[in-house]
């Protein structure tokens, strides 16, 4: 028996090749993009957070400096809007912070709901080409007729069955593979959001109670 061509592979799992096909190129570049912005993320994050910790506790205006030159990270971001308000109280200090880090969520999030909507319809996409590979094959046969066409035609549906849910699954399980690994790292940064933002906030309801000077970028000099 001659192996098939992957060509032939491809066009013998049905019409629903095709939208699997979509799904798989569209998982794999959202992956590619979901590895990219935590690759950046998980490298720098960590270090720049406890920099600018540091710093705080000596100079604020020079840890406000040093997180504007990162604000591609979330927690960068997060950050300076609860540093740049103006004498801001500690419980609006501490709402900043909250409210900022609400909106950085959906990036941390992002593409969950499509790599979500993936995994639901792959396998599904490979069902519904198993019932239309079954229905071919059983529409072939013919009662008393044995051989010829007829088996080609009964075996290219059993294949077809095959392939397109091989295929389903395989995207599927794929997917899904990453977009658990995303959601652990989510997770991950939220706790680091989490950590470093109370931190941030004890080191700045301490300063308030002290009486220690806060930079803002609109200080009045008169005060």
């Amino acid at each position: 028996m001659m192996a098939a061509q992957p060509g032939n592979w491809f066009a013998a799992g049905g019409e629903v090749m095709w939208p699997l096909l979509g799904f798989s190129i569209l998982a794999i570049a959202l992956i590619l993009e979901r590895l990219i912005f935590w690759f950046k993320v998980l490298k720098r994050t960590d270090r720049l957070v406890r920099e600018s910790l540091n710093l705080y506790r000596r100079n604020p205006k020079a840890s406000l400096g040093l997180l504007e030159k990162h604000t591609d990270l979330p927690i960068a971001r997060i950050f300076l809007a609860a540093l740049e308000l103006d004498r801001a109280t500690p419980e609006e200090f501490r709402l900043a912070l909250e409210s900022s880090a609400q909106a950085e969520l959906p990036l941390l999030k992002r593409f969950s709901t499509v790599f979500e909507t993936i995994i639901s319809l792959a396998p599904l996409l490979g069902l519904l080409g198993t019932v239309l590979g079954l229905i071919r094959s059983f529409a072939s046969l013919t009662l008393g007729s044995v051989g010829g066409k007829n088996t080609l035609e009964v075996t290219g549906g059993v294949s077809e069955a095959l392939i397109s849910t091989a295929s389903g699954l395989g995207v599927a399980i794929v997917t899904l593979l990453f977009a658990n690994s995303f959601r652990g790292l989510y997770l991950r940064q939220l706790a680091m959001i989490q950590e470093y933002g109370g931190q941030l906030e004890l080191l700045y309801r301490r300063r308030s109670d002290t009486g220690g000077a806060r930079y803002t970028p609109t200080q009045d000099p008169r005060y």
